[in-house]
C-alpha cells in the first residue's frame, strides 16, 4: 500500500511541473474526446496537469487525456490572399480594364477598402502582413536579397514577433502557405536549414511554393514542405498559379476528411503578377487587341472607371504624367506593337491568377465552410512594378541589373512572350498606367503609386453592408489585429518563452457594419519608408519626400545626401486623394510638424539608419560560403542554392572536373549554375568538352574542344580571369583539356549583381532549364563519373 501511494504522489507532481494555463474544457475532462480553448496569454500553453490516478496496475489507474486545443466557438476559417506586383488601378474591381470576377465577387459579398496601404516592396509588405508590426520592425526594411547588417533590415523575423500562423496554429487551427514565400533569408535556403524562418518555423503546418521573390512559373524552384519538387516531369504544361490551386484545393479537402470541424488558416500568395509574366496562351489570347490604344488612354479610361465605381472620390485630380516617360503618340509603330503586346501578357496573368484565386474560393463553397469563412483579398503587395525599364524586356533579370533590351530585340519573342522561354516584363510607362490615378510605381514608399493596394473583405453575417465601400486609412499591419479579433483570440504575451512586441495593427472589424461608413479612422498615423523615399500620415495629412531618383534607374546614379538632401512634399488627403496638390510651400507649420513625427517614427519602429542604395546591397549579405576559397564536390548533386554555392561574380574563378568517361563515349552536365535566363555550364555534348556562359540570355559565349574525349579518366580545366575592378567587367576564360588548352575567348561583360534567382547549382546534372537549349534539354544527366569537381573562387574584385 505504501508503494502505490507513493507512485501515486509521485506521478501526481511529475504531471504538475507546469501551472495549468487557463483553459474552457468541452466534453467529458480527461476523456480522448474533450476540447478546450486557452487564453492563449503564453503560446503554446503550458501542458495541464494530469487528472487520472496512476498506481502499480492499470487495471487500478484511471486515464487522463489532455483536451485538444481548439479555437474559440465560432472562429471562422481565415483565407488570406495577397497577389504581386500590382497597383490600385490594375483590377477590375477598382476600376482597371483586366477582369477580376473573384475580387470583384468578394468584394459583392463585403466590402472594398479604398486606402489601403503596403510597404512598397515585397518582402517588407508581407512581414508585416504576418506579423502585424511594422516592416522594419520585422526587420524587412528591404528585401531579403538586399538585406544589411542592421535590425531594421537584416531580413530576420525574431522570435518576439511570432506570426499570425503560430498564433493560430497555438490555438487549434489548421495552418499552411501556398506560393510565395520571401519571408526568409536567402542564406537559410539549402536543406541544412535552419528552418526556423521557413514557414514551417513560422507556425504553418504546411507550404507549397517557392522561397525568394520571383519564380519562373513553368519550371519554378519549387518546394513542398522542406523538399525540392518538380510536377512538370510529369506534366509538361505545368503552371505554377493552377498547380498551387491545385494543391491548396487538394490540402483543404485532406483537411476537411480528417477533421470537418477543424477551422483552417490558408495563406495563398501567388507569383502573379511579379515577373516573370507567365500566363497560359490560352489566357494570353483573350486580351488581343486590348491595349492597342496606349498607356495614355489607359490611365484616363481608369481614371473615369474608378469615378464611376466610387472608389476613388468624386473631385480626386489625375496625376500628371511624368516627362521621361514618352507619350504613346509619339511611338513608332514597332514601339507600339511591342508594348501592346507586354500589357496584354500582363492582363492575361492578372486575370489568370484571379481566375485560379477564385477555384480554391469554390471549393471553400463546396464544402459548405464559406459562410463562415473570412476572406481577405488583397491586389498586390507593392504598386505595380517599375522594374522592366523604360523598354520592357524579354528577360527581366537582364532589366533589374540595368540592362536594356531594344525593341527590335524583344520583337524577335513577340509571339512566344510570356512562354517558358522568355521571363518577360513590362515598360515603367504600363506600371505607371496601372497605379492610376496616383504618381510613382512599386519601390517608392512616399507615394501611393508604389503604396495603395486594392483590397477587399467578406464574412457572411459579421460583413453586414454587403457591396459597400471603406475610406478609412489602413495598412498591412492591421490584417493580423483583424483576423485576432474575428477569431476571438489575443494577441499572446508570450511564444516559445519569449516576449513578444505589441502588435502595431489596429483591428478593421469596426469597418464592418452598415453605418461604419463615415466611422473616423482607427488608424491614425503610418510613416513609410523604402530606400530613403518616407512619408508619415497622421490625421489625414501626408508629408512625403520627392523621390530624387526614378526607381527604373536602380540608385545607381548620384543621390543626395539621405538625411537632408531630400526635398518634402505636403497633402491634405481629406480633400486630395490622389496626391495632386503640394501645399509644403502653403503650409511650412504642418510640413515640420510631420517631418519631426517621421523622425518619432522611425526611432520607434527601427527604420535607422537610412539608406538610399539600391542595386549596391545585392549579395551582401551572410552566406554559408563565407571565408571558403575552394569548394569541392563528387558523384551527383542537384539543387544547391546560389547562396550556398561558389559565386562566379565580379571575381576570377577555376573550375577542374576529374571525370572518367565510359565506354562508347561521355555526355551530360558536370557542373552548372543557373540556366537557360543566366549562368554557366560545363558539359560534354557528342563527348567533346563545352563551357557555355549565360550572359542573362541575352548573348551567350562558347568555349568547346575539338574532339571528343576517348574512354577512361580526364581532367578538364574551365579557368576564368576577370578584368575588375567593377561590376559585370568582361573577362578571358581558357578551357583545357589533361593540361592542353582547347578554347580560349575573351569576353566584354558578365552578369553584374545576380546570375539567377529561381535555379541552383548542380553537379552531374541540370534540373529546372538548361543553359543552352541548343545543345540539350533537362536532366541531361552525365553518363560517365565525376571522381571529383572543384571550383576555386578568387576575391571579388568590385
Amino acid at each position: 500500500m505504501k508503494t502505490r501511494v507513493y507512485l501515486a504522489v509521485l506521478a501526481a507532481s511529475c504531471f504538475s511541473v507546469f501551472p495549468a494555463a487557463a483553459q474552457n474544457v468541452t466534453g467529458v475532462p480527461g476523456s480522448p474526446s474533450a476540447t478546450s480553448t486557452i487564453d492563449g496569454q503564453s503560446l503554446p500553453a503550458a501542458p495541464p496537469a494530469f487528472g487520472g490516478t496512476i498506481n502499480l496496475d492499470a487495471q487500478e489507474s484511471t486515464p487522463w487525456w489532455p483536451p485538444i486545443v481548439v479555437p474559440p466557438k465560432g472562429a471562422p476559417n481565415v483565407l488570406l490572399i495577397i497577389t504581386d506586383d500590382a497597383g490600385y488601378g490594375v483590377s477590375g474591381t477598382f476600376g482597371g480594364v483586366i477582369p477580376t470576377p473573384t475580387l470583384d465577387q468578394i468584394a459583392a459579398d463585403g466590402l472594398r477598402f479604398t486606402q489601403f496601404h503596403s510597404t512598397a516592396l515585397c518582402s517588407p509588405s508581407r512581414a508585416a502582413l504576418i506579423t502585424g508590426r511594422n516592416h522594419h520592425s520585422s526587420g524587412f526594411g528591404v528585401i531579403a536579397e538586399q538585406a544589411t547588417g542592421f535590425p531594421g533590415y537584416d531580413s530576420i523575423i525574431r522570435p518576439d514577433n511570432a506570426t499570425i500562423g503560430s498564433i493560430l496554429k497555438n490555438h487549434g487551427y489548421a495552418t499552411s502557405w501556398f506560393g510565395k514565400n520571401h519571408n526568409t533569408p536567402t542564406y537559410t535556403y539549402s536543406t541544412s536549414g535552419p528552418f526556423d524562418q521557413w514557414p514551417s518555423g513560422m507556425g504553418f503546418d504546411y507550404f507549397y511554393g517557392f522561397m525568394g521573390g520571383e519564380s519562373n512559373q513553368w519550371v519554378p524552384w519549387l518546394f513542398r514542405n522542406h523538399t525540392q519538387i518538380f510536377p512538370w516531369n510529369d506534366k509538361p504544361s505545368f503552371n505554377l498559379i493552377t498547380g498551387m490551386a491545385d494543391d491548396a484545393i487538394n490540402y483543404l479537402r485532406e483537411v476537411d476528411a480528417a477533421t470537418p470541424e477543424k477551422p483552417f488558416f490558408l495563406y495563398y500568395a501567388p507569383g502573379a503578377t511579379h515577373a516573370p509574366h507567365h500566363p497560359t496562351k490560352e489566357w494570353i489570347d483573350k486580351f488581343k487587341g486590348k491595349f492597342d490604344m496606349g498607356w495614355n488612354a489607359l490611365r484616363d479610361q481608369i481614371f473615369a472607371n474608378q469615378k464611376r465605381l466610387g472608389v476613388i472620390p468624386e473631385n480626386t485630380q489625375l496625376t500628371p504624367w511624368p516627362d521621361d516617360l514618352p507619350e504613346w503618340d509619339t511611338l513608332t509603330p514597332d514601339d507600339k506593337k511591342m508594348f501592346a503586346r507586354q500589357a496584354e501578357v500582363f492582363a492575361a496573368y492578372v486575370a489568370y491568377a484571379d481566375h485560379e484565386i477564385g477555384r480554391v474560393i469554390d471549393e471553400v463553397r463546396n464544402q459548405g465552410k464559406l459562410d463562415n469563412t473570412l476572406i481577405i483579398y488583397i491586389e498586390g503587395d507593392n504598386g505595380t512594378s517599375a522594374e522592366g525599364s523604360t523598354l520592357g524586356t524579354a528577360f527581366d533579370l537582364a532589366a533589374i541589373q540595368g540592362i536594356n533590351m531594344p525593341v527590335a530585340d524583344q520583337l524577335k519573342f513577340y509571339d512566344a512572350w510570356g512562354s517558358d522561354v522568355t521571363t518577360p516584363h513590362m515598360s515603367v510607362a504600363w506600371s505607371w498606367a496601372f497605379d492610376t490615378p496616383f504618381k510613382w510605381t512599386k519601390q517608392i514608399a512616399s507615394h501611393f503609386g508604389g503604396t495603395r493596394q486594392g483590397m477587399a473583405m467578406s464574412w457572411p453575417g459579421h460583413i453586414t453592408d454587403k457591396g459597400g465601400i471603406r475610406g478609412q486609412f489602413h495598412h498591412m499591419i492591421d490584417i493580423v489585429p483583424t483576423i485576432l479579433e474575428a477569431s476571438g483570440i489575443k494577441a499572446p504575451q508570450t511564444v516559445n518563452g519569449i516576449a513578444q512586441k505589441p502588435i502595431e495593427g489596429v483591428s478593421m472589424a469596426y469597418t464592418w457594419s452598415k453605418g461604419a461608413k463615415d466611422v473616423p479612422s482607427a488608424r491614425k498615423t503610418q510613416y513609410f519608408e523604402m530606400f530613403g523615399n518616407r512619408a508619415v500620415y497622421h490625421d489625414g495629412w501626408i508629408a512625403s519626400t520627392t523621390p530624387p531618383a526614378a526607381p527604373w534607374l536602380l540608385g545607381l546614379g548620384k543621390l543626395p545626401n539621405v538625411i537632408d538632401g531630400y526635398n518634402w512634399e505636403l497633402y491634405d488627403l481629406t480633400k486630395d486623394f490622389s496626391q495632386f496638390d503640394d501645399l509644403a510651400a502653403k503650409e511650412p507649420a504642418k510640413l515640420k510638424e510631420l517631418q519631426d513625427l517621421f523622425l518619432v517614427e522611425a526611432a520607434k519602429y527601427q527604420v535607422f539608419p537610412l539608406d538610399n542604395s539600391v542595386a549596391t546591397r545585392f549579395g551582401q549579405q551572410p552566406s554559408t560560403t563565407a571565408g571558403r576559397n575552394t569548394f569541392t564536390y563528387a558523384g551527383e548533386l542537384s539543387g544547391l542554392p546560389p547562396s550556398a554555392a561558389p559565386s562566379p561574380l565580379t571575381r576570377s574563378y577555376t573550375i577542374t572536373a576529374e571525370i572518367e568517361v565510359p565506354e562508347g563515349g561521355g555526355e551530360g552536365m558536370i557542373n552548372t549554375l543557373g540556366g537557360r535566363f543566366g549562368g554557366y555550364g560545363l558539359y560534354l555534348v557528342k563527348g567533346k568538352p563545352v563551357f557555355t556562359y549565360n550572359l542573362l540570355a541575352l548573348e551567350r559565349f562558347r568555349w568547346e574542344g575539338t574532339d571528343a574525349l576517348t574512354p577512361g579518366k580526364h581532367t578538364i580545366v574551365f579557368d576564368f580571369t576577370y578584368e575588375g575592378p567593377g561590376f559585370g567587367k568582361g573577362g578571358t576564360g581558357v578551357l583545357s583539356v589533361d593540361g592542353v588548352e582547347v578554347a580560349k575567348q575573351a569576353i566584354a561583360h558578365t552578369i553584374p549583381f545576380v546570375a539567377t534567382i529561381d535555379e541552383s547549382f548542380d553537379v552531374g546534372i541540370d534540373t529546372r532549364s538548361p543553359i543552352d537549349d541548343k545543345d540539350y534539354q533537362v536532366p541531361f544527366r552525365f553518363t560517365g563519373t565525376i571522381d571529383k569537381l572543384t571550383v576555386k573562387v578568387g576575391p571579388p574584385q568590385i
